[in-house]
């Protein structure tokens, strides 16, 4: 019997070195692929776009980088665009968004629209973790808006924190689709869906709903995100679930918005980009809930 059980432990042993093996060889080639990936250089060349002075133009720029676009959000590049607060993730990767004052001038308007639209740095490689397919299918006047206003941030001397590391498990899920990093292969470059004019719809709402499938998930039914630490609060169900929405009026959508609170009075996680949600005008918040009341009930967890 002692000898069985030595031998089954041995058994048992080889099966853990040999998953063990198995497990480092998939990190290996996945972690190998996307390094590989990020620095492809990709034939898409700059936008035939260019900046306005119009003011209206610059206004519509400086709503859309508060509201749809995100980047003058305090965890992404700022109100100034001087550069955003740290953000760690764990096993998945550390992020801080730079001070690209200094960083827009090297730009042309082209490069800057290539930029929101495709993901592509001005050297033709993909720009890593910045949420581009939130916000690319904003027509052209939008890009334009959104660069116009860009121009006029004054330069800021704050020193450029920039700092991103995506780690093993990062890379891992983003080969897998299920964390995108590695942003430009995510995205079909030939077939960029564009959004609708701004109206009060559930069509123009599906756009806008981009901002929240990041973290709630492509169905938007919510769940751990996965790989993330416990850290990270668990996104919750958007849909018209009895879990999620369900029996939701648009002043209950309006009033978790403006208060940052839950309809049991319970405040949402600062993880959550309420700042985003706060700066959207009517059209965009009736928008996004008829979209979010229109899609089919999932239950939580349903990402």
């Amino acid at each position: 019997m002692g000898r069985l059980i030595k031998r089954l432990a041995l058994a048992i042993a080889g099966l853990v070195v040999v998953a063990a093996a198995g497990v480092g060889i998939f990190a290996y080639t996945q972690t190998s692929a996307y390094d590989a990936s990020v620095n492809k250089v990709y034939d898409v060349p700059p936008l035939a776009l260019t900046r306005s002075t119009d003011p209206a133009v610059i206004a519509r720029g400086q709503h859309l980088a508060k509201a749809l676009a995100g980047c003058a959000l305090r965890d992404c590049h700022g109100g100034d665009l001087s550069g955003g607060r740290f953000l760690d993730s764990g096993p998945i990767g550390t992020l801080s968004a730079p001070n690209i004052t200094n960083i827009l001038p090297a730009y042309s308007d082209g490069e800057l629209a290539r930029l929101i639209r495709h993901g592509i740095k001005k050297d033709g490689r993909t720009v890593q973790f910045m949420p581009v397919p939130d916000f690319n299918w904003l027509p052209d006047s939008d890009v334009v808006a959104i660069i116009s206003w860009a121009r006029t941030v004054p330069a800021s001397d704050k020193p450029n924190a920039s700092s991103l590391t995506i780690k093993t498990l990062g890379k891992v899920l983003d080969r897998r689709g299920q964390f995108p990093a590695d942003i430009a292969r995510h995205i079909d470059h030939d077939h960029i869906e564009i959004g609708p004019a701004p109206a009060a719809t559930k069509e123009y709402g599906r756009f806008v709903a981009h901002l929240c499938t990041g973290c709630h998930g492509e169905h938007l039914g919510g769940g751990r995100i996965p790989g993330t630490p416990s850290s990270i609060p668990t996104p919750l169900n958007l849909t018209p679930d009895p879990s999620g929405l369900a029996g939701w009026t648009y002043d209950d959508f309006v009033h978790v918005i403006d208060t940052a609170t839950r309809k049991n009075g319970k405040q949402l996680d600062p993880f959550m980009p309420i700042e985003a949600l706060r700066s959207m005008d009517d059209t965009e918040r009736h928008a996004l809930f008829s979209y979010l009341q229109s899609i089919p009930p999932r239950p939580f967890g349903s990402r």
